[in-house]
């Protein structure tokens, strides 16, 4: 390979060495100072590359499609304002630890802080949002400058997945001529990598065991205590070592639908209608709780879980703890751990410390799937449904505000089903997008839960959709705003509607029709399984939007928890 300048040489170089790295996908930003970058991109077929007019989309496209498969996508824009767009996205993945290459095109230093146009400071300018920040500088005709990219490159992946995956951020600065054009420098050196087609500076690195003196002090913490449970938070847990050992223990597991882990018995489906049952909470207290992941979606999980309960949390990142309860922080992989524990721990008898969690899980779930049954279109019964009736191997990808909190709430324990949610900062930006995302890197059904917020705040991300050929289904439920509000104290507020409620009218069929989408309204709880499977079936970007009531919302959330509280009595 051969360079017609420096920057065509920097730009050439770094994507050759992100493919041999790993990175597959590139969500690319239009724009001039890029330009480099986007054609050295575009010419190699063995990157995918997608092109979004908004950067905070091709951004969200780049944490789904990592958040998916596990490998770092990079996204691309060119310099001034454009970077800044990518910064809710990257404090989501750093959050939620995924990985992700950020490629930030900027100004040469001549240029910077003059009155050039589109230009701003992109020093750092993501803080400590990502686990490495590095000005590459502008290309330059050396010898060692090759091997300098190179090793560059393989260090951003590096470090974007260990030992705490997340985002990194490469500012590069380009002169002109921005095009493979000769300037009187040139750049006279062999481009080339190691010629078996690896990367320069290979990484491997060992999964993080835990040692054998902490397995041992945690296997005997279990034997010695029958009031116990772990509880799962958000995230791609390996269900079945932790439910082996909690059968083992005969503990119950409590869940988030978005660990993957409510698969099976003793999974507790319901545990958030039980604990808002003060006498239930009160006589169900554990004497050691084992935590997996961060728990943010229960309310009255983190209410049980306070600084008297002796609390141990499992997971490679430390100060998961924001009651400040933890007693012991093991930082270890917990897909590791737990399968140890199981092969090691001595099984206790089935006592009745699980049989009432187990009894009163079934009262709640017979109670719980009466009442969705008896009525029509309801929140609460589209996100049951619509998780029990995707077939295994489907994605389900949930929105943040009350989406994930209904699945979380109604969902039955199912194995079968990935769920994915942005769960790092908990924000409803960029959602169309991660989800797209996510599907550009599978081949099975992607099918997501969304608020009707959540689908207009990322609406610009169903613009790349008919590019690249997607297949995914949203189910939008569309109370006309912003539902949560309506279950907080600013609900009883003058003024509320117009600063919380933020309604907005409008009608998602037209919504469809504008960017090409499938569409069809249910009007029948049992409409929605046959619509969505229908969609999945026909291929293509669907909506599948259900109406709601914000108001009526509120009140059969209260009567559902009631309708459990008397099944317990």
């Amino acid at each position: 390979m051969k360079a017609e300048n420096a920057g065509h040489a920097l730009a050439t170089v770094l994507v050759d060495e992100l493919i041999r790295a790993g990175v597959a996908h590139a969500c690319l930003g239009p724009g001039s100072r890029s330009t480099p970058l986007a054609l050295a991109l575009d010419a190699r077929p063995e990157m995918a590359v997608h092109v979004s007019v908004d950067e905070r989309s091709a951004a969200f496209l780049a944490l789904g499609l990592a958040k998916m498969s596990g490998i770092p996508a990079a996204v691309v824009t060119t310099s001034g304002t454009a970077t800044a767009n990518l910064y809710p996205a990257v404090i989501e993945a750093s959050h939620a630890r995924v990985p992700m290459i950020v490629l930030t095109a900027d100004r040469p230093p001549e240029l910077r802080d003059t009155g050039a146009g589109q230009t701003i400071d992109q020093v750092k300018l993501y803080g400590d949002a990502v686990r490495w920040f590095v000005e590459v500088g502008v290309g330059e005709p050396r010898a060692e400058s090759v091997g300098y990219w190179r090793s560059l490159a393989d260090r951003a992946v590096a470090v974007s997945r260990w030992p705490s995956a997340g985002p990194v951020h490469l500012n590069l600065a380009f002169r002109n001529p921005l095009i493979p054009a000769a300037d009187p420098a040139g750049f006279p050196y062999a481009l080339d990598g190691r010629p078996d087609g690896g990367p320069w500076t290979e990484e491997t690195h060992s999964a993080m065991d835990a040692p054998a003196e902490d397995l041992e002090r945690l296997k005997q913490e279990i034997e010695g205590t029958e009031r116990g449970l772990i509880a799962v938070g958000t995230g791609m847990h390996d269900a079945g070592p932790i439910l082996a050992t909690a059968r083992k223990a005969a503990w119950p597991v409590l869940a988030e639908a978005t660990s993957n882990v409510r698969t099976g018995p003793p999974a507790i489906s319901t545990f958030e209608a039980l604990l808002r049952r003060a006498e239930f909470a009160l006589s169900h207290r554990p004497e050691l709780v084992i935590r997996v992941g961060n728990l943010g979606t229960s309310p009255s999980l983190a209410a049980l879980l306070d600084s008297s309960v002796r609390q141990i949390s499992v997971d490679p990142r430390s100060w998961l703890d924001p009651s400040r309860s933890l007693s012991w922080m093991l930082r270890a992989a917990p897909d590791r751990v737990f399968t140890a524990l199981a092969a090691a721990i001595s099984e206790s008898p089935r006592s009745e410390w699980l049989n009432g969690w187990l009894e009163a899980d079934g009262r709640a779930r017979k109670s719980i799937d009466t009442l969705l049954n008896a009525h029509g279109v309801t929140e609460p019964r589209i996100a049951r449904d619509l998780a029990g009736c995707l077939p295994d191997g489907a994605v389900l990808y949930v929105a943040s505000s009350m989406p994930i909190r209904d699945l979380d709430w109604a969902m039955q324990t199912r194995p079968g089903l990935t769920i994915l949610a942005n769960r790092g900062a908990n924000g409803i930006d960029g959602f169309v997008s991660s989800v797209l995302g996510a599907a550009l890197s599978r081949s099975g059904p992607v099918v997501a839960l969304t608020g009707d917020l959540s689908l207009l705040h990322d609406q610009n991300g169903l613009l790349g959709a008919s590019q690249d050929s997607l297949d995914v289904v949203f189910v939008v439920v569309n109370n006309d705003g912003g539902g949560i509000f309506s279950f907080l104290p600013q609900a009883d507020q003058p003024g509320f509607e117009k600063l919380f409620g933020t309604p907005h009218g409008l009608d998602f069929s037209r919504l469809a029709d504008l960017y090409g989408c499938g569409y069809s309204l249910i009007h029948d709880p049992s409409d929605l399984g046959p619509a969505v499977l229908q969609a999945v079936g026909t291929g293509g970007v669907h909506l599948v939007e259900a109406k709601t009531n914000r108001q009526l919302n509120v009140d059969f959330h209260r009567l559902m928890w009631e309708s459990v509280g008397d099944s317990l009595s």
